[in-house]
């Protein structure tokens, strides 16, 4: 479509590719917007039992999540299936395909103080592979204080940190020691190249599953900040089965996609596929 190639340039390719996160200025339409919105009232009128507050009872705020909602959401399915995220993501993964991982609500309320602590998504998941990317899409306008941050270059060389639980910094997924901690990167921002943007509903972020980011709360934010994420997959992703709980919960797929194999399943399905191929 004719947006995607005025806005996804080779430099846009090039970016993404060497910092491991753009930010496409209007890449949605109002309608495309709109359909998120409601997708979003949908999702918190009838969460799943995935759903979690991801705050604390004391903070003066609120955050919660819920996953994999896409397929009883119609809103939520209405979007990922029609253009243009998933090309998007195939061409910033230069991959063949686009295949759905799984979709991601975030609300911050006004004023929550819960930050989201600097990580890597890709440690939590059960897959291997480098052709990966995550779209991160407010509908409320984020002020540059409140928005996702990132360490640029940070997915390169396949390195994994360790993932810990939000709230209490647990090792609930690999075990303590198995792999390099996460520096403290907070208390001490100057030292570290971070990037981030201020966003207006329409703007589209997008980030490889293993560049570090984090997030501030919204102290000082009266909006809320209601953010839907899908993610995607590109033709190397393999399936790695975990012996412990992934986050999201993919347990029960252990024995139906072979450790190693492409992750072809019903849950998994391709958007999006190039003609070329």
């Amino acid at each position: 479509m004719d947006r995607v190639k005025s806005l996804i340039t080779e430099s846009v390719i090039k970016e993404y590719e060497e910092n491991g996160a753009v930010c496409i200025r209007q890449l949605l339409n109002q309608d495309e917007i709109e359909l998120i919105r409601q997708g979003i009232e949908e999702n918190l009128l009838h969460p799943s039992s995935r759903f979690k507050i991801a705050s604390r009872e004391d903070d003066s705020g609120k955050f919660v999540e819920d996953f994999c909602t896409w397929e009883t959401n119609p809103y939520y399915k209405q979007f990922i299936y029609q253009p243009p995220c998933a090309q998007v993501a195939a061409l910033l993964m230069k991959s063949s395909i686009s295949r759905l991982y799984h979709d991601h609500l975030l609300v911050k309320e006004a004023n929550t103080q819960q930050i989201t602590p600097w990580h890597q998504d890709q440690p939590y998941y059960n897959i291997d592979g480098q052709q990966t990317c995550s779209f991160w899409i407010p509908v409320d306008p984020v002020p540059r204080l409140s928005t996702l941050e990132f360490i640029p270059g940070s997915h390169r060389h396949s390195r994994w940190l360790m993932p810990r639980t939000f709230m209490n910094m647990e090792a609930k997924w690999f075990p303590e020691g198995t792999l390099d901690e996460i520096p403290n990167i907070d208390e001490n921002r100057d030292a570290y190249p971070i990037i981030g943007w201020d966003i207006q509903p329409g703007d589209v972020v997008a980030f490889h599953m293993l560049t570090l980011h984090g997030a501030r709360g919204t102290i000082g934010n009266e909006n809320r900040r209601r953010v839907f994420s899908v993610r995607f997959l590109g033709d190397d992703v393999t399936h790695a089965p975990r012996t412990w709980m992934t986050s999201p919960d993919f347990s029960d797929l252990r024995d139906e996609i072979p450790s190693g194999a492409p992750m072809d399943h019903q849950r998994f399905p391709i958007i999006w596929k190039s003609s070329s191929f």
